[in-house]
């Protein structure tokens, strides 16, 4: 296994409490800006486990996962109809398969899953890599004969519905490319640095030499060899440097001109990804750590606008627009309603409104957490974001609330009866790990020393 398939297989057998642990110290390193070697892959690869584990992954067989095994980099855990140019979403790899099996080589499929099976018992993989390699270069041929024999529109429009996916043709033309050049993307991938933090000078001279290797092949792999490198930088849109460098300006229509113009096409597909991803992970309720993905999509967006002179009114220009525009009016949504959020959980309540021995829900109190540590990050992305003046407001609709708010639930605690003393301590206990968030830790422990207080000072007097 290589270095990444064996932190994702340790990574899976941590249990959910320990992720979730070490998700939030990534998440705070990184925004602390602290060097951490390794930390946005290993952030990257828990916040996948995650939502696989959220969404339900696809499964497909032992004989299947080694025919895809070349095209694992270029994967992409977005929806089918996706826009990354390259790349293959994980949800199509069965609608490929079954494709491959039934319509391109049928007899061949049967005998290929019977070998691969009784090699892996028999715990000879080289055995299975042979046969994969084998099928693999099959498959090659049997497409290329597929494509060349659809030249009409109505035939390629049946091949396209065999297929099945979404982006049929897009799907099959990257396995095609990538199991053809296999083994000198292979080799790439083995001399490429396993993170690269700052794509410049001599870095970018050698990974350019690699890429302009692939281009003079003429296999299609010029493509890939660009989204290898990208997997490797620790900031994926320094891509874009690619195209400065071959065009000697940032000007964007001269980089367009060059063959590197397909950088930018990537920069912002991954970036339009990564605002869906954020926009899943803020409404699952699932408390997912968000700081991270909102300081790479800032990062990215800045990078675009101060690495290329982009006109406004030109193709990228819109893009990038309508992506910011996309942006702020997400995090609107979310901002806005964190404040609410904290009143309905925060909200003194009579001891009529209170059932006996009830809590607040822990649930709830950790999605609100997340919620306003997410506010709280936005405040250092607002300008880029266009969200500047909505997140302030929501800050401080925060601070004057908690500020105001808690004196009103410390005297509830201090008056407590046996009934509702259970919930309006979990209350208070709420309140101190929001004020954590919004104040920082000395304020939370000053409150929950108030709380202690609160919660013994009438029952010690009714005892005496």
């Amino acid at each position: 296994m290589t270095t990444v398939e064996r932190l994702r297989r340790f990574l899976r057998e941590l249990t959910p409490q320990a992720r979730a642990l070490l998700i939030n110290e990534f998440e705070r390193s990184m925004l602390r800006g602290d060097e951490v070697i390794g930390a946005d892959l290993v952030l990257q690869e828990l916040r996948a486990i995650v939502r696989e584990q959220r969404e339900g992954a696809p499964r497909i067989s032992n004989a299947a996962r080694l025919f895809f095994k070349p095209l694992e980099p270029f994967l992409v855990d977005d929806r089918p109809d996706h826009t990354h140019p390259g790349r293959v979403a994980r949800a199509s790899l069965e609608l490929l398969w079954t494709w491959v099996g039934r319509d391109l080589m049928p007899a061949a499929m049967p005998a290929f899953i019977e070998e691969v099976n009784k090699a892996l018992l028999a715990d000879d993989d080289a055995r299975a890599e042979q046969l994969a390699r084998a099928f693999q270069d099959r498959a090659v041929a049997a497409i290329d004969i597929a494509f060349a024999a659809a030249d009409e529109t109505k035939t390629r429009r049946r091949l396209k519905a065999q297929i099945g996916t979404p982006r049929a043709e897009e799907d099959a033309t990257a396995l095609k490319c990538v199991l053809k050049a296999r083994d000198a993307l292979a080799a790439m991938a083995a001399n490429l640095p396993l993170r690269i933090g700052n794509l410049s000078d001599d870095q970018l001279n050698e990974c350019r030499s690699w890429t302009e290797a692939a281009a003079a092949r003429r296999d299609g792999s010029f493509l890939y060899a660009l989204l290898l490198v990208r997997a490797r930088l620790t900031a994926p849109w320094q891509l874009i440097r690619f195209g400065v460098r071959a065009a000697g300006s940032d000007t964007a229509a001269r980089v367009a001109e060059t063959p590197y113009g397909i950088t930018v096409n990537i920069v912002l597909a991954e970036l339009d990804r990564m605002v869906g991803e954020l926009r899943n992970d803020l409404r699952s309720g699932q408390g997912v750590a968000v700081g991270a993905s909102l300081k790479a999509i800032h990062d990215a967006a800045r990078g675009l606008r101060t690495e290329l002179d982009l006109p406004v009114d030109s193709t990228w220009g819109r893009a990038l627009a309508a992506q910011r525009a996309q942006i702020s009016e997400l995090l609107r949504a979310e901002i806005e309603s964190v404040p609410g959020r904290v009143r309905r959980l925060l909200r003194p309540r009579p001891s009529s409104e209170i059932r006996a021995q009830s809590a607040v829900d822990a649930e709830e109190v950790t999605e609100v957490e997340a919620l306003v540590s997410f506010v709280g990050d936005c405040r250092y992305f607002a300008g880029e974001l266009a969200i500047n003046e909505m997140t302030q407001r929501a800050f401080g609709d925060l601070q004057y609330f908690l500020d105001t708010n808690t004196r009103a639930l410390l005297d509830g605690l201090r008056h407590a009866g046996a009934a509702d003393l259970g919930f309006r301590q979990s209350q208070v206990d709420a309140a101190v790990r929001l004020c954590a968030k919004v104040f920082g830790k000395d304020y939370a422990a000053l409150l929950s020393k108030a709380a202690e207080v609160a919660a013994t000072a009438d029952r010690k007097t009714a005892r005496a």
